[in-house]
């Protein structure tokens, strides 16, 4: 890895964490608030790629492990990781990546719909694969209650996608990261 991947990796990762000064949005059904720090996530993978992408989530999820306060609300530690919106943050690993290699493998003809396809699955779909059924485990709650009381974040999230969608086209056309 080069100095100049370690820079980016760094460098998403302080931008994840700098989406926290956005202040959480606790919705009423379930336990897990509405937040603005998982574009970071997407942003991460379409513009790093997977790799990198990947690499720089798993050092915001290290800095939070070890007690730094940098998600939203200023939390921190392995006892978050261990709650019941852990699962949440350790998707953002695998997030990260799937988006990254799904831009990867679209790199020739990158557009808006194929960033937006890519910000879905990987920043949506993955996230809420690995962290709804952590939420309910650990929660003692019922897996079906939980997805539909999830699906309250989904219009947020498909807005997160939207805008990561927009920005990460913008850095491709003017500075591309990815080199297929």
């Amino acid at each position: 890895m080069t100095t100049r991947d370690m820079t980016f990796v760094a460098l998403f990762a302080a931008l994840t964490a700098a989406c926290a000064v956005f202040p959480p949005v606790q919705v009423p059904v379930v336990p897990a608030p509405i937040i603005v720090q998982n574009i970071g996530v997407m942003l991460a993978g379409s513009i790093l790629g997977a790799r990198r992408g990947g690499l720089s989530l798993a050092l915001f999820v290290v800095l939070v492990a070890v007690g730094m306060p940098i998600l939203t609300g200023w939390r921190g530690g392995i006892g978050v990781i261990l709650g019941p919106t852990g699962g949440f943050i350790l998707s953002w690993i695998p997030a990260a990546f799937v988006v990254g290699w799904m831009v990867e493998r679209f790199w020739k003809r990158l557009g808006f719909w194929t960033l937006l396809l890519s910000n879905v699955v990987g920043g949506i779909v993955v996230v809420y694969a690995i962290g709804i059924p952590w939420l309910a485990f650990v929660a003692n709650a019922d897996l079906g209650k939980t997805v539909v009381g999830s699906a309250v974040f989904i219009p947020g999230d498909v807005i997160k996608a939207i805008v990561a969608s927009f920005a990460a086209l913008i850095v491709k056309r003017s500075y591309p990261l990815i080199q297929r």
